[in-house]
């Protein structure tokens, strides 16, 4: 049995919309695919954290991991720098949680506009999605 370490899942997505409703569709979608992608279960999650850029400031990303069942989960939420001709309306998580998987075998996350924020060569190990 190998030991347990705290690992990070990055994920990273576009919100079509400031709006409440389209902020917490894309957490959950989102969210839901990095749980998925790496068996993710509720009780090992240390904490997640959330960033938007900041024009999205219509809702808290956190609102949709509790709707989600995250309720005893430390959650925080902030905006990314915003550096000029940086991709627009960006959401993106870290999920930290206790885990027996080796760093590479981590799936980090990228839909939407946001594919385009990780290199060519390191989508192709499989390690991306």
């Amino acid at each position: 049995m190998q030991e347990m370490k705290c690992r990070g899942i990055r994920g990273a997505t576009t919100v079509e919309a400031n709006t409440g409703e389209h902020i917490q569709a894309a957490t959950k979608e989102l969210l839901q695919e990095m749980v998925t992608a790496n068996g993710v279960e509720e009780d090992d999650v240390a904490c997640i954290i959330f960033t938007t850029t900041p024009d999205l400031n219509a809702e808290f990303p956190a609102v949709a991991a509790r709707e989600l069942g995250f309720a005893q989960t430390a959650l925080l939420c902030g905006h990314e720098m915003n550096v000029p001709d940086s991709l627009p309306r960006c959401l993106r998580i870290l999920l930290l949680f206790n885990t027996e998987k080796r760093a590479e075998e981590i799936v980090h996350v990228y839909v939407k506009g946001a594919q385009n924020l990780r290199a060519p060569s390191i989508e192709e190990e499989g390690g991306m999605r």
